[in-house]
């Protein structure tokens, strides 16, 4: 990767030069602090002060130059309102086209201070955390809390920048009453769910969203799919090819996440029964369940290499592996062969899709619409977890045909088998591959006219600490006399999973702790159900059904309240700490220390907990995002991939644990496999108070 000092350089707008951060002079000074201390000749205290001097002048040049551009442009803006009011009396179309133009001018010229704001943002960022990696001090945690926190701080303007969202708002609604609209000027005020079509307006509100960490319904879902991004932003970015972009195809990948969940889901109802009529213990249903986890884990690699190749190809083979994996699960009943139930569940987890379905998403739908697909994403996996145990309440009969039996236990199997192989065809006939891009050296540009700021894209990535990068970044960014292959190599993506994990920093492996601990909760809860409700309540299958098919339905409703309100009164970190906190009093009240244990205590402790780890996983994935490593948003062992890899792996032990439990009775079942549940969730609240600083 080019160093960030080469890149901020060739990147600034060259009109503005003066008022970038001087990153180059900050970097010499860390290193001259680090000598000095270890000489003896400074001590570290005072090198504490002395750079937090530098970064508030530094910080206040840049901003107060922000402020001056943003009152040039408010007056532009004013006096396009006046020329406006003129027209508003006296019409003229062509003056009113000039005059859109000249709004269109202003909001280029805004997209440039944007990317300025960001790029500054970035710097101070990477000088900070050089900052803590060279003298060995929490500088960062320091600095931040107090100079954010402070009503009189520059550093305010920085994240909360109120004066940019005026300019983008008074740009917006000014192009919104001068669109024609058959005669009539609407408000964007009064009618906010028209659409406004002008690629300046959407490059400005994609820009405003990313820099203020908008999180609205769509947004707050697609944090669930954890679509990985670039890490840079660049002002001379190329859109994505709208070429490669087929809506079927896209639905056809949200079709197979969908039918996954089901299938997931369609027999923990029943597994139980199943297990005990091939004569095994009820508790066996844990392996039957974590068996397609298990083997999730290893068609995840697999199948996302296949995808550098090729989508429909995975999609095919995904599709005919569930459906003699479903065949198998079905047949074991005639069988009397837990083996065979096993190796077939074992075959639907090799069918595993989703690591294709997420990257299809990520590489072939343009950014415009990338968080409407990601949301989709999300939303397919939330109806398929609440579908799958409805429709295994809804097969509740029994009859054979030619001496193959059709039951409660054999139906999910079938029913999942055929909706496969309708998919197959529906694949085979309407699915698009799309175009491969290849890769080709950019030459880096100044973004210094208009025609060079990205109008689809703009900014690619918001502020502070929304952009990530690693240990060797930071390592990249010591000299400029580094050579072309030792930059080539930092910038590649990691080539194998023990690569992916030495980019890990601590605040990535913290996020995905708390990402293993709510899908160990979540899978502890869902796949001892049908147990713990037979033994404690009597509860029937399709009660049980009832109510898993009730739990996946709260997912998209509290989302909704989450992502419209709650999201935008509170940060990511605040809202994180408090769903892990509501989690474990989820799970500590899920414990059988009240004797009889009784439904409502049951019901209620696991929808706070189910809900509440829903709500967690959208602002954990969202943090992890933003503190993952560049190298890990591309190539085959990306971010999603090795996010899926914990959750995977979360489901397995806890299928795990519910087996090796029943050897102790089912008396005791529901105490021993939530206590690993507690400590676990104990250690991600720890581990989060430990780097909470770290996740502004």
């Amino acid at each position: 990767m080019v160093e960030f000092g080469k890149k901020l350089k060739e990147r600034q707008i060259q009109e503005w030069q003066e008022f970038y951060i001087n990153y180059k002079l900050m970097k010499k000074k860390v290193k001259q602090y680090t000598n000095q201390i270890e000489t003896g000749a400074l001590e570290q205290r005072t090198a504490l002060k002395d750079f937090s001097r530098m970064l508030d002048t530094q910080i206040e040049r840049t901003v107060l130059f922000m402020l001056e551009q943003q009152g040039l442009l408010a007056c532009r803006i004013s006096q396009l309102n006046k020329e406006q009011d003129f027209l508003h009396h006296q019409p003229d179309i062509s003056k009113i086209s000039d005059l859109r133009e000249a709004y269109r001018a202003v909001g280029r010229d805004l997209l440039k201070l944007l990317f300025f704001v960001e790029m500054n943002a970035i710097g101070l960022r990477k000088i900070l955390k050089k900052f803590d990696k060279r003298l060995r001090y929490k500088f960062t945690d320091y600095y931040v809390k107090t100079r954010a926190n402070h009503p009189y701080s520059q550093l305010q303007q920085v994240f909360k920048h109120v004066g940019l969202g005026a300019v983008v708002g008074a740009i917006s609604r000014n192009l919104g009453d001068l669109q024609d609209h058959q005669g009539s000027y609407l408000s964007i005020y009064d009618q906010p769910s028209l659409p406004l079509q002008d690629p300046v307006v959407d490059a400005l509100k994609a820009a405003a969203d990313r820099l203020t960490h908008s999180t609205h319904f769509l947004n707050f879902l697609a944090q669930h799919a954890f679509i990985m991004h670039e890490e840079l932003p660049s002002a001379a970015e190329e859109p994505s090819g709208e070429e490669r972009y087929h809506f079927m195809s896209l639905l056809l990948n949200l079709a197979s996440t969908f039918l996954y969940m089901v299938n997931t889901y369609i027999i923990v109802p029943t597994a139980d029964d199943y297990s005990m009529s091939l004569g095994a213990a009820p508790t066996v249903c844990g392996i039957i369940i974590g068996a397609m986890a298990i083997a999730q884990i290893f068609s995840s690699v697999y199948l996302s290499a296949w995808s550098n190749k090729s989508y429909f190809g995975p999609l095919v083979f995904s599709s005919l592996v569930l459906c003699a994996g479903n065949v198998m699960y079905a047949m074991a009943y005639d069988a009397n062969s837990i083996a065979v139930l096993l190796i077939g569940r074992l075959l639907c987890g090799l069918g595993s899709a989703r690591a294709v379905n997420r990257r299809y998403i990520s590489d072939c739908v343009p950014l415009k619409y990338r968080m409407q697909a990601s949301a989709g994403f999300v939303s397919a996996s939330a109806l398929g977890m609440a579908c799958g145990p409805a429709l295994a309440g809804l097969l509740q009969t029994n009859f054979k045909i030619y001496k193959i039996t059709f039951n409660e236990e054999t139906l999910p199997g079938w029913a999942m088998a055929l909706l496969w192989l309708l998919y197959l065809v529906l694949l085979w006939i309407t699915f698009r591959e799309p175009a491969r891009e290849t890769e080709v050296d950019h030459v880096p540009q100044e973004p210094n006219t208009d025609e060079q700021v990205n109008l689809e894209n703009g900014p690619a990535q918001p502020l502070l600490l929304k952009s990530n990068e690693t240990e060797e970044d930071e390592e990249g960014d010591e000299e400029y006399d580094m050579s072309e292959e030792a930059s080539e190599e930092s910038r590649r993506p990691a080539n194998s999973l023990a690569s992916a994990y030495r980019l890990l920093t601590p605040s990535v492996k913290v996020q995905l702790l708390i990402y293993f601990m709510l899908k160990y909760a979540m899978e502890i809860l869902l796949s001892e159900s049908s147990v713990v409700t037979t033994y404690y309540f009597g509860w029937t299958t399709g009660t049980v059904s009832i109510f898993l098919a009730c739990l996946g339905l709260t997912v998209l409703p509290v989302n909704i309240v989450v992502g419209s309100y709650i999201s935008n009164m509170f940060e990511d970190r605040q809202i994180l700490m408090a769903s892990e906190i509501v989690v474990f009093l989820g799970i500590l009240f899920s414990f059988n220390f009240i004797v009889p244990y009784s439904v409502p205590q049951y019901v209620v402790a696991g929808l706070v907990m189910f809900v509440s780890a829903e709500v967690l996983e959208g602002v954990n994935l969202s943090l992890l995002s933003r503190v993952m490593s560049s190298r890990l948003s591309r190539g085959t062992y990306n971010g999603g991939l090795l996010s899926t890899e914990a959750g995977t792996f979360a489901r397995v032990v806890a299928d795990a644990t519910i087996t090796l439990s029943g050897f102790v009775g089912q008396s005791k079942i529901l105490n021993i496999t939530l206590l690993p549940s507690l400590l676990i969730c104990i250690a991600s609240i720890v581990a989060t108070c430990c780097t909470y600083n770290s996740l502004y």
